[in-house]
């Protein structure tokens, strides 16, 4: 197939471009910096230059490109677009993505209805976003939490499945320059314990999120599916457990009230009160098997690469 992948250059788009070439398809890949064309080209994919958030840009991008399936994968999280990872103002770091989110993500549907595209991938996120109310971990029929600064993800869902697409909810992403931020605070000891650690989380591996996607274009399958790896997990598991394989301390503990103060309301809510998210669906419809089927071995192998 012709598969059209936005903000191919990305984390995670870096290594689904290869996964599609390798199974065939041709890929049209963009970006927003010229320079990373030559990093497409590498990768396989025909690279183009397009600006999510002009309407006309992608209309024209698309169109030439005419694609048999578009994978929205844009976002701007990355410290080039959103500075260090700030959730004290979560509505400044996350301002660009939101917009791709919904703007961006309006412009890819508008340009899929024109060129007659009817297949339509888009990335949602479920790392620990679930709804705080019943068990801690859920199913796509759950409602996703309204966390600050990421409110854009529920326009994506509404408008994606609305117009017969597939959403990917995508847990937290770990792999190739994906938590390298995160790594490092730990290894300075300045990624803290908060409360009692009760919060769940969903991880993935950048390779299974790939290759879940990859399975998601070549079935045609539609509706929300969850690409989480089978062990949701709380904090106080998955940090000390971090701590270790990056070779740091374990993790000081720091009361909530004092973590509100310092890092904001939404740190503290995603260390003391998230749910995370159940795979099943996923592994059933799609036929998904993981390379990493939990974090514990998904970290281990990559710190100690």
């Amino acid at each position: 197939m012709r598969v059209f992948v936005a903000g191919g250059s990305g984390v995670l788009g870096r290594r689904l471009v290869p996964q599609l070439v390798a199974r065939g398809h041709e890929v049209t890949a963009t970006t927003t910096s010229e320079a990373k064309l030559g990093l497409l080209r590498r990768l396989g994919a025909e690279g183009v230059v397009m600006d999510g958030l002009d309407a006309a840009s992608v209309g024209e991008v698309v169109a030439a490109a005419r694609p048999d399936v578009i994978v929205n994968q844009m976002t701007a999280l990355s410290a080039a677009h959103a500075g260090k990872p700030n959730l004290r103002r979560a509505d400044r770091f996350f301002a660009i993505t939101n917009r791709l989110r919904t703007e961006g993500n309006d412009n890819l549907l508008a340009a899929a209805e024109a060129a007659g595209v009817a297949r339509f991938i888009a990335q949602g996120h479920a790392s620990m976003n679930g709804g705080r109310s019943g068990g801690w971990v859920k199913t796509e029929e759950d409602p996703l939490e309204v966390v600050e600064g990421t409110t854009a993800i529920n326009h994506l869902e509404d408008v994606v499945v609305a117009a017969g697409g597939t959403v990917l909810r995508y847990g937290g992403f770990y792999g190739p320059g994906a938590n390298d931020d995160q790594v490092d605070l730990v290894r300075k000891g300045l990624l803290p314990l908060v409360g009692d650690g009760t919060g769940y989380f969903s991880w993935v591996h950048l390779d299974d999120a790939a290759c879940a996607t990859v399975l998601a274009v070549e079935q045609e399958v539609k509706g929300v599916f969850n690409i989480v790896d089978d062990d949701p997990a709380p904090v106080s598991e998955w940090l000390p457990y971090l701590a270790t394989c990056a070779g740091a301390r374990p993790p000081r503990r720091v009361p909530a009230w004092l973590a509100r103060l310092l890092a904001g309301r939404m740190a503290v809510e995603m260390m003391t009160e998230g749910h995370a998210f159940s795979n099943a669906k996923a592994k059933r419809e799609l036929g998904w098997e993981l390379r990493y089927p939990s974090w514990r071995q998904g970290f281990m192998a990559e710190l100690a690469a």
